[in-house]
């Protein structure tokens, strides 16, 4: 497999990770009474995934360093989600 290929194919799987996680993000506050604030400060750095996705895939033009950032934020991100929510509703409680 092609580096290009195998780029292109880890930055839309970034991207589509992030659309999805960004609506699932809208659809706990809207449908199921999560906390609105916190939920909504942890799927920015997935909106700004996907916009940035939505371009390179738009150019057809695809970056290291993105599918990178992207997984190092992804696996971040999930692995203390729970803790920074719970502290973020504490926080503007």
């Amino acid at each position: 497999m092609k580096q290009r290929n195998l780029k292109a194919l880890i930055s839309k799987i970034i991207l589509f990770y992030s659309i999805f996680y960004g609506a699932m993000k809208i659809i706990a506050v809207l449908f199921r009474d999560a906390w609105p604030l916190p939920h909504l400060i942890m799927a920015v750095p997935f909106v700004i995934f996907a916009v940035v996705g939505g371009i390179m895939l738009k150019r057809d033009t695809y970056s290291w360093a993105y599918v990178a950032a992207g997984a190092v934020i992804i696996s971040i991100v999930r692995y203390y989600e729970i803790e920074w929510l719970q502290q973020l509703h504490q926080y503007f409680s």
